[in-house]
């Protein structure tokens, strides 16, 4: 992948006490002629939040709130809401994330979600709807939901230790058939524990999926898979080697070295937009012609 040269994108504010410490994996959706960004922002009290920015190129940042957007409302997520990733599906959107909450020192992760008009999401009117465990008590997180359903059904990806997992739901609420999709390579850069990044796109041999794995030497990087678009818990491909790895200094180097991690993927002007967190610490964009990674996949 080509990263923007003007990466980092979006930086920590230290005049903000709630984005003073990280500013990073965020999700991504292009809405009414620009991207919408939400990213997940760390500050002094060590909580995490989610903040707005607006891009009309996708590298180039126009906007950005001064104040967060989404911040912990209920008791499951009390100590911080991370990861955030939006889709949108039945003229909504959809945003999954991680609920984190500390017992004894244990940290307790669980996938959450909520929704929001979409017409108020444009116009910046923050009515979010009920949140909601999909599978409450199980210890989970990297969910993200389909844009459209399959077979009349929602369809989430997710992660259980150390694979990425897969479940359906006539609702939104009540979630079933969950199965392994993809697990570790035992030989590769992904050979310890693998989650999906963005939304899955749909595109004429499948459902393309961004996903991070994480090596045994704690490398976090990003690879691509393609699932069937009738029967996405078939893996039709996946690559042996990662699109990208930890390489500049600012993924290299933060409160948590040698990281890429993406919430956020789209398709703009024939390239797929990766937006994704470096070293837990700073923002950044990559992207790639979308032929040349259809043809990597097709050859």
């Amino acid at each position: 992948m080509e990263r923007f040269p003007g990466n980092p994108i979006l930086r920590p504010v230290q005049e903000h006490a709630w984005e003073s410490r990280g500013v990073f994996n965020a999700a991504a959706i292009y809405l009414d002629g620009k991207v919408h960004i939400l990213y997940r922002a760390i500050g002094n009290d060590n909580i995490s939040r989610f903040g707005y920015a607006s891009s009309s190129d996708g590298f180039t940042i126009d906007e950005r709130l001064p104040n967060p957007i989404f911040e912990p409302a209920a008791d499951c997520e009390k100590d911080g809401c991370e990861d955030p990733r939006l889709s949108e599906v039945d003229e909504q959107l959809v945003m999954t994330y991680t609920a984190l909450r500390e017992y004894s020192h244990l940290q307790v992760y669980q996938v959450a979600l909520t929704t929001i008009a979409k017409k108020d999401f444009i116009q910046k009117k923050w009515n979010w709807g009920t949140r909601r465990l999909p599978f409450p008590g199980i210890r989970n997180k990297n969910g993200v939901i389909f844009p459209q359903r399959v077979n009349g059904r929602y369809v989430m990806l997710h992660r259980i230790d150390p694979d990425i997992c897969i479940a359906y739901s006539d609702d939104l609420i009540r979630w079933c058939d969950m199965m392994s999709v993809m697990n570790p390579q035992a030989d590769g850069w992904d050979n310890w524990k693998i989650g999906v990044a963005g939304p899955p796109i749909k595109i004429n041999e499948g459902w393309l999926v961004i996903y991070h794995g994480v090596s045994v030497e704690r490398l976090y990087s990003l690879g691509i898979a393609l699932l069937d678009r009738e029967h996405p818990e078939q893996v039709l491909y996946r690559s042996k080697e990662h699109i990208l790895a930890p390489k500049e200094d600012y993924e290299r180097f933060g409160k948590v070295p040698n990281v890429v991690f993406s919430c956020g993927n789209l398709i703009l002007d024939d390239r797929l937009f990766v937006y994704y967190g470096a070293a837990d610490s700073v923002l950044c964009v990559a992207t790639i012609g979308l032929d040349g990674l259809l043809a990597l996949i097709r050859r």
